[in-house]
């Protein structure tokens, strides 16, 4: 066989483990679509739409399956970094399509479906369903999709899945640090600590008041920092210190670093006191707090305690891009949408359930800025490089991390701009544009009334696509994409010639 149909041959052997990892992924799906048809149990009313449930959850099992069993990856077979890449991107577009079926059933449109089916799945939690009128399962599903999303869908499968292609899927789905050496151990570990904050969350909130239904479903959004609610006034529904003072906690185990999380359940409090990311979180919150404090233009500014609590509430739910409020985030002045705007673009921590540009990147790329002020005047060929604390390790950046990150940061607020300045086309006013933008690339969920069931379909395509891109982070669905772009004309020529 001469040299021209060997890669072609070799391609199709590789796309055979994506399909096959990819279906692992699929067969996970299917089980967590499947899943809401269970509460018929409790809502017997709601049998018809539990069957839509049942039905879809077991096609996409049943289909998942099937490519599993033909498509097996070989024994000892890894995944490099782009074929992870395009395993997570074919796996996502997998759960919002299907996950997008329950909502078609539901009543929505096929746009407005997807729309809410990615929301769920990316942690937004923007969304275009009457949740005063929705079915249970429907409010359920939504809060289970972030729940999943948050985890992310690669580090579930990866718990119980063993072998090489481990550190490439979670390096896809932006989970390049592990707790463990061991790639399996490691995602284990992620779903336990996930698991245990699940657990304190639903006991938590039940005894501050609410129902074990809705404590189930904010308990889910809050520790994804999804913001997804069962009622139409989010968290100010229930006007409960206690409530908001559980939701904040949840929030913030939500935005830290899985990392940080398995060294505070370790006790190593000092690698906690010493992390960059924890350190910023603590400047960023007490400003955010203070800022927010006097931006608030409402009723409550009589009221210190109040404007206080709403405040508070309103920082950590910006930076932790939960996306849950107390106060209509229309109610703000000026400078507080500001504020929140900033927060909403920085984020959370690296490697957590959180979106934006994350902490990590802007406490390293501050790092950089600081220290080459500081090598201007110092002698040359002098080399002291900036270092970092990660988990328990001390990292060195080097120029190509500053390279890395700084190209992110500039792909991420040109992809802001862009995506805002698009939203002016249907009528809104630049400011509501670039923040409504913010929050959907941010995957944070904050809302200035421009999300809603009447949004132009063109808004919520773009919407749609900023959600994804900012889940994903960029480059990891650029590279999935290029690699099937680039490959499929080969493997399909090879099909064609068998």
């Amino acid at each position: 066989m001469n040299q021209g149909h060997r890669y072609p041959l070799f391609l199709r052997q590789r796309y055979r483990d994506i399909l096959g990892y990819s279906a692992l992924v699929g067969m996970l799906i299917g089980l967590l679509i499947a899943l809401p048809a269970a509460l018929v149990v409790f809502f017997p009313e709601e049998g018809a739409l539990a069957r839509v449930f049942l039905t879809t959850g077991l096609a996409v099992l049943g289909l998942s399956l099937a490519v599993r069993r033909l498509c097996r990856p070989l024994d000892g077979d890894s995944l490099s970094l782009d074929e992870g890449a395009t395993v997570v991107v074919l796996a996502w577009l997998v759960a919002i399509l299907a996950g997008a079926v329950p909502f078609r059933a539901a009543g929505l449109d096929w746009t407005r479906a997807i729309f809410e089916a990615t929301s769920g799945w990316t942690t937004t939690g923007l969304s275009v369903v009457d949740v005063a009128a929705a079915s249970p399962l429907i409010l359920f599903f939504r809060s289970l999709m972030q729940l999943a999303g948050g985890a992310g869908l690669a580090i579930l499968m990866l718990s119980a899945l063993t072998g090489p292609p481990g550190v490439s899927l979670s390096t896809a789905e932006g989970r390049a640090e592990q707790l463990v050496p061991n790639v399996r151990q490691s995602a284990r570990l992620v779903v336990l600590l996930y698991a245990c904050y699940v657990a304190f969350g639903i006991l938590a909130l039940r005894l501050c008041g609410m129902s074990w239904f809705d404590a189930v479903n904010h308990a889910f959004c809050a520790l994804s920092t999804g913001g997804f609610s069962t009622r139409p006034q989010s968290i100010g529904a229930w006007h409960s210190p206690a409530v908001e003072g559980v939701t904040i906690l949840l929030m913030l185990l939500g935005m830290m670093n899985f990392l940080i999380g398995y060294a505070l359940w370790r006790g190593r409090l000092r690698f906690v006191a010493r992390n960059g990311e924890m350190r910023l979180q603590a400047l960023l919150l007490p400003l955010l707090f203070l800022g927010l404090l006097g931006a608030l233009t409402h009723p409550l500014e009589t009221d210190l305690v109040h404007r206080a609590r709403a405040a508070l509430f309103q920082a950590v739910s910006a930076l932790s891009t939960t996306g849950y409020a107390t106060v209509d985030p229309r109610e703000w002045s000026g400078p507080g949408w500001a504020l929140l705007l900033v927060a909403m673009l920085i984020g959370g921590g690296a490697g957590s359930t959180a979106g934006g540009l994350k902490l990590y990147r802007v406490h390293a790329l501050a790092r950089g800025l600081l220290w080459q002020v500081r090598a201007l005047p110092a002698p040359r060929g002098l080399v002291n490089q900036p270092t970092l604390w990660v988990g328990e390790q001390r990292r060195v950046l080097g120029d190509g991390h500053f390279r890395q990150m700084g190209l992110y940061a500039f792909l991420y607020l040109g992809a802001w701009l862009a995506g805002g300045c698009a939203l002016t086309a249907y009528g809104h006013p630049l400011a509501e544009s670039l923040f409504e933008f913010a929050s959907s690339l941010g995957t944070v969920g904050l809302s200035v009334g421009l999300t809603s069931a009447a949004a132009p379909d063109g808004q919520l395509w773009i919407q749609i696509g900023g959600m994804i891109l900012g889940r994903l982070e960029f480059f990891v669905v650029f590279a999935g994409l290029l690699k099937l772009a680039r490959d499929l004309p080969l493997v399909l020529s090879v099909q064609a010639n068998t």
